[in-house]
Parts: structure tokens; C-alpha cells; sequence
């Protein structure tokens, strides 16, 4: 069947009877009493289905893993006979086919050295259901008889954590109560070390809910709340996975766990008798409501995943209520756990299309870690340019050593990787030098244009290494160092990153040539001539690249219409322009800048911010006068050769603006994609992805700005801007830098509004 959700995760109820009476139980105490009909230990025939339908669903899927969690009842009820089935089952049937994670959870009371030596035989990893402190634990687990279980827990984890079996050790589940003090609680699992800890909110629905001895509507947020607060002062000393999993959401990253966050579900539970079921939790809700009637015997897997309550769970956002669709932390919280959102529907029964019963809790707990975490979470690429420029730099030689690892067995490429490294070891000069060169945006270009040949696409076979070693040589005639520099020429030419282009051939020639530093500038040999070329040397051979300066104060702004991988924007590069239309164009840029700085200064000067390379374009200015970021590093910019001063400014002003977004969103976590999240846009008919209404509001703010500034204000303008940001500030799939840059935005536009 097409569209279904692999089951990765199998949950196996190998015994139904509890030796405790925990009365917070969902399997005894609450809606669905099932388990009093099931056969208390499973019988070795339905070990032996479900481990062969597994492995059959693993084969049918692909999977590289699954994991099987023992459980119960109380899983160790079921003896080590029994259990040394159940591993040497699945084992034997998923060999070379998944990898296989065995899991068991357990109470703890009846574990001893004869269950954890077999545990250790097939590397079955145990979690044990821990309270907290005494106080703590003995309010819901005791025996029937009202007996405390807490020094027999502490029994077992101590020899859990014992040398012989310390790498079994899982962790601890907690379920909260918000009765008990949150420190202490987390003060006694701390100390027993594990290697997890789960915090688990009672099951509870709408028709039974939770207990609040104060009345509050956030009761188990304040608790919890609490709790990360000792959790971050004593410096985060074991893995909280319901923090851990705020976050990563928080950040753009996954869910961690089932009770929250938007991953569809691809777990089964198989009880007892072999029955199939769908979350053990929906037992809470009503009777049966776990159910799906389907066995291991009669149906595969496949046909339960297609059963209408597994693909409610595995539809993401559209699988939420209309409530929780609108609410911008529902990324986070995904609506909370699907049992805890049921609620009777009057003649029809029930339903779970609801919020959960604890939605007040998860708005207040997932707005107080964020606002508690915020300021740590942020990029620092969002309020530094020196931090967003190293962030580049480090990503393009990030690039640069994958491309590297898919040159092996090219030998001219070896030789110039080999000079490049001594280029980096030969001092400041060395390291210097080839920062400039790996700082130049179009050597981003290269690598992207390189990786996507060797991934496949066209290809030059030739072509990487020999921009390797322009590259390389270009280092070190920057750094005036002592090194071989030999390059590889093309078409009589060859370009030389952030230098220029030397003519070293006539057209249509292929050769080497060897290059230097002199004391006035470089020296070129080849064969048995030399010719000296660069700043003093008056070669017409040579075409250095040109420069123009924003200002007194401002560093040089590479004029390139030089480097062959220039033509990476939506329209054509100009050719190398003449010596007069260059002055021209200077003249243009000048006058644009000035005209920014006199009339948006703080746009301006944000979009000096990091300028290194103007690319002419041919043809006239587009629709709006709106600047081109291409593919390439950040730092450059393509601006039409024939826009006058105004439209110059205008395409400055917007493209350093768009280059900034996207240099930003390579670096940093801006917002998460990992759903079909779609908002209205003020400027488009269809609603667009949160990235482009965030782009479309980044350089509408600037463009505002200036319209404004220059007397030519846009009819509305601010009124849609405002709108966006709106939008934008619900939007959940914006993590805690994409919320800053929304607040920049807003202060930007408050300004202009003033």
C-alpha cells in the first residue's frame, strides 16, 4: 500500500498482570479494562508471528533498524524462559535483515542478576518507572496491600548500574505529579544517574481530567517549569528528553518524543493474545479505543498501518484540531499526546479532534523554555556580520573538502590540494591570503557547480583541478610566498580569484605555467620565458580585477567581470567593460550610495555590511529596480550595468538585503521545513511558504524605507508589511533567531513609521 508510515517501533506485551497497584495506571485503572479477557504471558506462538512479521515489514520497507520494547503489565512477570523466547525469536528473524534494538520497560522489582545476564546475551537495554524521591514515589507505586516499592526500585537500579551491567542501563520515566516538590524529584533521579530521564504527563482526557489541586489551568507547566530551571542551574546534568525535545523543535529540529511535536507515529502495540493495537495511552480514553481488530496471525503490518486511527496519527499537521493548526507553538507541542485530546461528542460519540486537555500547560511550558532559552538559542549570525561572514567562510571550506573527497584518484587535483594546505601552514601571510581567496564569493560558485558534476551532472573533467590551483596560486601571490605555484591554462587563459585574468597563450591553447611573487608584483614562466605582470608592471596580458571605493572610511568593492563563474544570477553578466564605461559605472555607484546614506543611513549601512563584489548585469533594471543574489558566497551582488542612480541605489539597497537572508538562512536555523505550512501573503494571490513571506517582508521593510525617504511612498505599503508580520508572529515553524529577525523587522518598520 502506498502512503503508509513504516512501523519502526514495536511495543510487546509479553505479560498483562502488575505485580504493584499504581493507581495512575492506564492499563488497570482507567477506561479500557481489556486485559482482565487476555492470556496473562504470551504463548510462544504469537512470539514467533509477530517476530516473522516484522521481519517480513522490514524487508517489505527497507528498514535499517527496528526497535521492540518488552512491556507489560509487568514484563518481568513473564520469567526469563520466556523472555530468553521473545529475544532469540526476534533475533533470529530480523538477522540480515533490520538492525534490532531491544528494549524492556520495567518496575524493577523483580530484576536480579539472572534476568540483566540475559539481557546482557542479547543487549537488551532497561527503563525503569521511577517517581523520584520516596515521598514522591510512594503517592501512586506501591502493592496492593499499601507497601512502599521505593527500596526496591533503588535495589534494582543500583544493580543496574552495577559494572557487569551499567550499559544496559536506559534510564528512568517519571510521571508528574504536580503534588510532589519538582526539585526534589529531580534531585533523586539525578542521583541514581541515568542516562535519560522521561517526565510524563498522567494520562487524562477531557472526559477524565487531570487532577489540579489548585484550580490552575497551567498547574503541570509551572511544574515542569520548575523543573528545567533546577535542570539549567545544575547545568543540564542528564538528558531530559521532554526538554531536550522542546529544544530541538524550538530550533527547527524534530520531535523527540511521541507526547509532543508533529512526527507521525510508527509504533504497534501486540498484546498478549497477538492482538494488534494502536498506543497503549488510548486506553484512557474508552473502551476498545486502542483497538483496531487485526491480529499477527490473520494481517500484516501493512494492513494495520492503514487502519483509519494509525493514519489520523501520521498526518502531521492536518491531523490537529482547527484550534491547535492556528496556535504558533503547535510545532512544538503538536497538539499534545492523542489520547490526551479526547472528548465525548455527544450522539457521536467521541473524537479526538480537540486540543489537549492540557493546553493551557503546553502553551505556558513551551513559551516559558523559549523565553528562557532564547537569548542562548539565538544565532549569532543574526546580530554580528564578523560572525556571519566567519560562519561563510567556514561553510565554503566545508564544501571545498567534500569536493575534495570526491576528487580522489585525480592526481593534478592532489598537487594543488597538497600547495593549498602549505599555503594555510606558511603563517599569517599564508592563512591571510587564502581567507581572501576562499572569502571570494564566486569560489562558492566553483565548489557548488564542481559538486553537482561529481554528483552526476555535466561535467569538465579537468575543470576543478584547475581552478584548484588558480585558486591555490592566487594565494600565493597575495601572501608573497615562497611556494611553487603552477597553473593549468585554458583557451590561452587563465583566472586568478580576487587577482585577475592572465593571458598566458592565443586562443583555443591548452599548457602549465609557473607563477611568483616578485617585489613589484608577479612573474609568469613559461617555458623558458618569464614576464612579470600585476599592479606595476604594465602588461597588456594582464586584466587585473577593479575596485571601487563606497567611501573614505569603507573598504574596496570588488568590480568582477572577470571571473568565469560570475554568471550564476537570473540574467547574463556584462563582458570585461571598458576603461571608460567602468569610470561610468563607478560615477553610478557612487552617486547611488550617496543618495542611500542621505536618505535610509541605517539601511545603508547595513547593506555596506560585508559588500565585497559587484557583478555588472547586462540589460536594464528589472521591475522595482530589485538587486540579484546569486549562487554564491555571501558578499556579492549583481547590479544592472545600465540603471541610473536611482535604480542603482534601489538594487543595492534590495539585493544586499535578500543576500543577507539567504546567507543567513545557510548558517542558521530560521525556520523548520518539515511540513506543508502555507500563509497568506499581502503581495501574492496563493498563500506562500514561511520563507518567502519572510524574504518578501525583509526587503519590503528597506524598500518602504527608501520609497519613503524619497518622497515616492508605495499606497499601503506599511499596512501590508504590518499584516506579514502578523502572520509572521504566529507562524510556528519560525525558530527563536527566526523570531528575532521578525522582531528586528518590527523595529525596523516602526522606525520608518516614525
Amino acid at each position: 500500500m502506498t502512503g503508509l508510515i513504516a512501523f519502526r517501533e514495536i511495543v510487546l506485551k509479553v505479560h498483562s498482570r502488575c505485580d504493584l497497584a499504581c493507581d495512575h495506571c492506564y492499563v488497570y485503572e482507567h477506561a479500557d479494562q481489556s486485559w482482565r479477557a487476555r492470556p496473562k504471558v504470551i504463548s510462544p506462538e504469537v512470539i514467533s508471528k509477530t517476530a516473522s512479521r516484522l521481519a517480513e515489514h522490514a524487508r517489505d520497507h527497507e528498514l535499517p533498524s527496528v526497535t521492540v520494547i518488552l512491556h507489560g503489565g509487568e514484563p518481568l512477570l513473564a520469567g526469563t524462559a520466556r523472555l530468553r523466547l521473545v529475544c532469540e525469536a526476534f533475533t533470529r528473524e530480523l538477522a540480515g535483515t533490520a538492525a534490532l534494538d531491544l528494549r524492556i520497560h520495567t518496575n524493577g522489582l523483580q530484576l536480579s542478576p539472572r534476568y540483566l545476564d540475559l539481557f546482557d546475551e542479547f543487549d537488551v537495554r532497561v527503563g525503569i518507572s521511577l517517581d523520584g524521591d520516596r515521598a514522591a514515589n510512594d503517592r501512586h507505586r506501591r502493592f496492593a496491600d499499601g507497601r512502599t516499592s521505593h527500596p526496591l526500585v533503588l535495589a534494582a537500579v543500583a544493580l543496574l548500574r552495577s559494572a557487569p551491567y551499567r550499559h544496559l542501563y536506559q534510564g528512568l520515566l517519571c510521571t508528574v505529579d504536580v503534588a510532589n516538590d519538582p526539585v526534589a524529584v529531580l534531585d533523586a533521579l539525578v542521583e541514581l544517574e541515568p542516562p535519560r530521564v522521561d517526565f510524563l504527563l498522567p494520562h487524562a482526557t477531557w472526559e477524565a481530567p487531570p487532577a489540579r489541586p489548585d484550580g490552575a489551568p497551567d498547574a503541570y507547566a509551572r511544574w515542569l517549569l520548575r523543573v528545567f530551571d533546577h535542570w539549567e542551574r545544575r547545568e543540564r546534568p542528564v538528558p531530559v528528553r521532554l526538554f531536550e525535545s522542546l529544544l530541538s523543535t524550538l530550533s527547527g529540529g524534530p520531535s523527540l518524543t511521541e507526547s509532543l511535536g508533529l512526527a507521525p507515529t510508527d509504533l504497534v502495540v501486540v498484546e498478549t493474545d497477538g492482538q494488534l493495537e494502536q498506543v497503549d495511552s488510548l486506553k484512557s480514553a474508552f473502551e476498545g479505543a486502542a483497538a483496531t481488530g487485526f491480529n499477527v496471525f490473520d494481517h500484516a503490518f501493512d494492513q494495520v498501518a492503514a487502519h483509519p486511527g494509525m493514519r489520523a496519527r501520521q498526518l502531521g499537521l492536518a491531523g490537529v484540531s482547527d484550534a491547535c493548526r492556528r496556535c504558533p507553538v503547535v510545532r512544538s507541542c503538536g497538539g499534545g499526546l492523542y489520547t490526551h485530546r479526547y472528548k465525548a461528542d455527544g450522539d457521536t460519540g467521541g473524537g479526538f479532534d480537540h486540543p489537549s486537555v492540557y493546553c493551557t500547560d503546553l502553551r505556558e511550558l513551551v513559551d516559558g523554555v523559549e523565553g528562557r532559552t532564547a537569548a542562548r538559542a539565538t544565532a549569532p549570525e543574526l546580530t554580528d556580520p564578523a560572525e556571519l561572514a566567519r560562519s561563510q567562510e567556514e561553510l565554503t571550506r566545508v564544501l571545498l573538502a567534500r569536493l575534495n573527497a570526491d576528487r580522489t584518484g585525480d592526481p593534478d587535483w592532489a598537487r594543488a590540494w597538497e600547495l593549498l594546505a602549505a599555503v594555510e601552514a606558511a603563517g599569517d601571510a599564508g592563512a591571510d591570503a587564502l581567507d581572501a581567496v576562499l572569502g571570494h564569493p564566486f569560489t562558492r560558485t566553483w565548489v557548488l557547480a564542481a559538486l553537482d558534476a561529481t554528483g552526476g551532472g555535466p561535467r569538465d573533467g579537468a575543470e576543478p583541478a584547475r581552478r584548484l590551483t588558480a585558486l591555490t596560486a592566487a594565494a600565493v601571490l597575495r601572501g608573497g610566498l615562497d611556494l611553487p605555484a603552477e597553473v593549468a591554462y585554458r583557451d590561452g587563459e587563465v583566472y586568478l580569484p580576487t587577482l585577475g585574468l592572465l593571458r598566458l597563450g592565443e586562443p583555443g591553447t591548452e599548457g602549465r605555467a609557473a607563477l611568483r611573487a616578485t617585489d613589484e608584483g608577479y612573474a609568469v614562466r613559461d617555458g623558458r620565458a618569464e614576464h612579470r605582470f600585476g599592479p606595476a608592471a604594465g602588461d597588456a596580458r594582464w586584466q587585473p580585477v577593479r575596485t571601487w571605493s563606497p567611501g573614505p572610511d569603507a573598504a574596496p568593492v570588488a568590480l568582477e567581470d572577470l571571473d568565469p563563474y560570475r554568471n550564476c544570477f537570473a540574467r547574463p553578466p556584462r563582458l570585461r567593460l571598458g576603461a571608460g564605461e567602468a569610470a561610468e559605472w563607478r560615477l553610478r555607484l557612487s552617486g547611488a550610495w550617496e543618495l542611500l546614506h542621505s536618505t535610509v543611513p541605517g539601511f545603508a549601512r547595513a547593506a555596506g555590511a560585508g559588500l565585497t563584489t559587484l557583478t555588472p548585469l547586462a540589460g536594464g533594471p528589472r521591475a522595482g529596480g530589485w538587486g540579484e543574489a546569486g549562487r554564491h558566497g555571501p558578499g556579492a551582488l549583481g547590479v544592472p550595468y545600465t540603471a541610473g542612480v536611482r535604480e542603482t541605489a534601489l538594487a543595492l539597497l534590495t539585493g544586499r538585503r535578500r543576500a543577507r537572508l539567504r546567507a543567513l538562512t545557510e548558517v542558521a536555523d530560521l525556520y523548520a521545513l518539515d511540513g506543508e505550512w502555507q500563509h497568506p501573503s499581502p503581495w501574492r494571490e496563493r498563500p506562500v511558504p514561511v520563507s518567502r513571506l519572510l524574504a518578501d517582508v525583509h526587503e519590503r521593510v528597506a524598500v518602504e524605507a527608501y520609497r519613503r525617504a524619497t518622497a515616492n511612498p508605495e499606497p499601503g505599503g506599511a499596512d501590508r508589511i504590518h499584516r506579514a508580520l502578523d502572520r509572521l508572529s504566529e507562524a510556528a515553524e519560525l525558530t527563536s533567531t527566526g523570531k528575532r529577525l521578525v522582531a528586528e523587522l518590527r523595529w525596523e518598520l516602526k522606525a520608518v513609521d516614525a
